[in-house]
């Protein structure tokens, strides 16, 4: 006697209906509780106007830079023409002093361009030591 003639046999299969929602709620959970955090690109610690003056100061060159991208060094006014030839300008200033700095007086209004011709110049010129001046204040240099 075959009792199973008429009796089909039905392949399993899985549901995936809850898996899906089960997943989608632990996505909507993660997404609530992470935390998100912003990363700077560049971190810049800039220099301080406020520090101690040192006692001994070394022999300066100052080059004051304009708005207008005007030159002058140690008060004199120089004129632009290539890096070639105001590093001469600042040699001459440099010669007797011994382990010279140039500071550079740029105004805020004065183009990026000329502030990077004056240090060309000065890396032409030999002289390895630059620094930037600041203003603390309403203190100016003349």
């Amino acid at each position: 006697m075959n009792f199973r003639r008429g009796f089909r046999r039905e392949e399993p299969e899985i549901n995936f209906v809850p898996l899906i929602d089960l997943l989608l709620v632990i996505l909507i959970f993660l997404l609530v509780t992470t935390t998100y955090s912003r990363f700077s690109e560049l971190q810049v610690n800039l220099p301080s106007a406020a520090v101690d003056k040192p006692a001994e100061r070394p022999a300066e060159i100052s080059v004051t830079v304009s708005t207008e991208s005007r030159y002058a060094i140690d008060g004199e006014i120089a004129a632009w023409r290539d890096a070639g030839s105001f590093a001469q300008l600042l040699s001459k200033a440099a010669s007797g002093r011994s382990d010279s700095t140039v500071v550079i007086y740029a105004d805020a209004g004065a183009s990026h361009q000329a502030v990077i011709n004056v240090l060309e110049a000065a890396r032409l010129a030999g002289l390895g030591k630059v620094s930037f001046a600041t203003q603390t204040g309403n203190a100016r240099k003349p």
